[in-house]
């Protein structure tokens, strides 16, 4: 937060619900400023001082508009999730639960005051993490033909949506950029015309806090951690038993992945089910629901499922840090239909952010950063690096009914947060992976001292030895740091030459994006300027059948820290030239992960 600007504005977002404004959070006891210029002291969100502020209440967001669905549906279906859910505002609280709440409200309101006389650690503290331009936004509605330099190209046709964090509430303790609220953007691209909306995906979590007006599910990074986290838990439980909260229709912020499958768009985090979001006719966006498959999938799945580009079929993970087994596999056909899950026996539960498929395989991490919970017990964080494991990868056949077969590779100190892609290499028995290893492992979870390194990275595991061997793409005198990205996905399991990542640098900040040829290791950058920041880069291909690899664009969100403004730039994935800048109407925040849509499959949508 800019603490000390003098620029800055305080804007109730009650009376600003679809305003292009950046919002603050309104408060009886303390309010917080977002301003609307740069901020004058944070250059670096997760490297800046602290300071606290602790609301009581925030405002409301008004639900997305209702659409109609088409006349034709497959046969999987949404679970409708409610606009409303008036069970739990005050105001239809019998006796009990309003004395229930009172009490509860006072333990809270305790333990916030002893949390108040320690410092948060920089990766809790939300003064710090959602400062600047990874501070929330308000919902957009629509806005159609918006004002774009150069020239589109023709083949973008569809829509680009992008997925980020966004609290609805100013958090009341510690918070992590990860535990906000999932918002996603959306760039629609019609004959010439560009429109552009946000919208909060409407979460079972999202739809109670934003009746009850308050953030009241507890947030697995900022705020779980010690002992405050286990009674924080403990809260929280409490509330469930007395009927003032319902976490059994998921508690996930739905903010880090999305994936368009089976003519749906599904935005997900690993701690919930997906949910359906509809992309409307106009270019708007609304939340269908938390979607089990048709009571296929009653497991978690994690934000990075991978779609084959050959045979349609969609494979993921499901992880579980409190009870085994830890890890489970599957995969879904075309048409929706899930395959039995493949238990994948692990001593510990693990971190599993992200994995990999080939042709015939799916590359499984088992890396370095693990779930303790019991170190909550001891006053710790339950997410750590545990450095007497050694990392390793799994090799597992595709079409798996178990885990017997699965062959283990030891990669020592590798931790990938992504892996971009792999490839078979049968003429060497070899599954090569590209991925971005990051040391320390645990830093963006816990604070440390070490500067963070991402280094992109070939990994091969040779399935007739059993050894790995681990290389950087990247000459060590062109070193830096490639975070977020992608290859061309009609290639995804197939052997590629060119990735596209964003440049985290001036970490965690994005200062533009590098295509490398992950064959020779050069690298070629394209830099979005002096203040100027943006994030993961998609790459758009021309033609599937095209002979290039490369042939395509770019589409980036980048943002003006001097003036204060966001835009959408296209640009040539071949030549790394500037094609087309759309000027968008109000801020986006720095996110994460998106994907783009075709016209033709927008035009199948359930």
């Amino acid at each position: 937060m800019a603490a000390a600007t003098t620029t800055s504005s305080l804007i109730d977002l009650g009376s600003c619900k679809d305003s292009c404004s950046s919002p603050s959070f309104s408060s009886s006891r303390a309010r917080i400023a977002f301003s609307l210029k740069k901020p004058t002291e944070i250059t670096c969100s997760l490297q800046t001082p602290s300071i606290l502020h602790f609301p009581k209440q925030s405002p409301n967001y008004p639900p997305s508009p209702a659409t109609s669905p088409p006349p034709s549906s497959p046969p999987l279906t949404t679970k409708q999730q409610p606009k409303e859910n008036d069970n739990f505002a005050p105001s239809k609280w019998n006796f009990l639960q309003k004395a229930a709440a009172l009490a509860l409200d006072a333990v809270e309101n305790a333990l916030v005051s002893q949390e108040r006389q320690h410092p948060l650690p920089k990766t809790a503290d939300p003064t710090v993490q959602i400062a600047g331009n990874f501070s929330p936004v308000p919902q957009k509605p629509v806005c159609q033909k918006l004002p774009t330099t150069g020239k589109v190209p023709d083949c973008i046709q569809g829509v680009y949506v992008r997925n980020g964090a966004n609290p609805l509430h100013e958090p009341i303790a510690g918070h992590h950029f990860f535990d906000g609220d999932g918002m996603v953007h959306a760039v629609k691209f019609n004959e010439g015309s560009v429109s552009y909306s946000c919208r909060f995906t409407e979460t079972n979590r999202f739809v109670q806090e934003r009746s009850l007006g308050r953030p009241v599910f507890p947030k697995a990074i900022g705020e779980l951690h010690g002992h405050t986290g286990i009674a924080r838990l403990l809260l929280f439980y409490s509330r469930a038993l007395f009927g003032l909260v319902d976490p059994s229709h998921g508690t996930g912020v739905a903010n880090a992945g999305l994936v368009y499958f089976n003519n749906r768009l599904l935005a997900m985090s690993e701690d919930d089910l997906p949910y359906h979001v509809r992309v409307t006719p106009s270019g708007d966006l609304k939340t269908v629901g938390r979607f089990d498959f048709s009571g296929q999938l009653k497991s978690t799945m994690i934000a990075h499922p991978k779609v084959d580009p050959v045979t349609g079929d969609l494979f993921a993970l499901s992880y579980d840090v409190v009870k085994k087994p830890y890890l489970k596999y599957f995969r879904f056909s075309p048409q929706g239909i899930k395959s039995p899950d493949v238990e994948i026996p692990l001593e510990e539960p693990t971190m599993m952010h992200d994995f990999a498929i080939t042709e015939n395989f799916v590359v499984v991490p088992d890396q370095q950063v693990v779930f303790k919970l019991n170190e909550m017990i001891r006053g710790g964080s339950p997410v750590i690096y545990d450095k007497n494991k050694v990392s390793r990868f799994g090799i597992l056949d595709k079409n798996a009914t178990d885990a017997s077969k699965m062959k283990w590779i030891d990669a020592p100190d590798c931790f990938c947060f992504h892996l971009w892609n792999a490839w078979e290499e049968p003429e060497r028995d070899e599954v090569v992976v590209i991925g971005s290893c990051m040391t320390p492992a645990d830093s963006i979870f816990n604070e440390c001292d070490e500067s963070l390194k991402s280094v992109l990275s070939e990994i091969r595991l040779n399935l007739k030895t059993g050894e790995s061997t681990r290389r950087p793409i990247i000459s060590e005198d062109e070193q830096v740091n490639l975070e977020a990205g992608m290859v061309n996905r009609n290639l995804l399991g197939r052997k590629t030459r060119f990735a596209y990542l964003a440049l985290a640098e001036p970490w965690p900040k994005v200062s533009g994006f590098a295509k490398v040829d992950l064959l020779t290791g050069q690298v070629n950058k394209f830099i979005y300027g002096d203040q100027r920041y943006g994030g993961e880069p998609l790459f758009f291909p021309r033609d599937p059948n095209s002979e290039n690899e490369d042939d395509g664009y770019i589409l980036a969100f980048v943002h003006d820290e001097k003036e204060w403004k966001s835009e959408l730039q296209i640009v040539n994935a071949m030549t790394l030239e500037l094609e087309a800048t759309v000027k968008l109407p109000s801020r986006v925040p720095y996110g994460f992960h998106g994907t783009f849509i075709s016209a033709k499959d927008l035009a199948k949508q359930a």
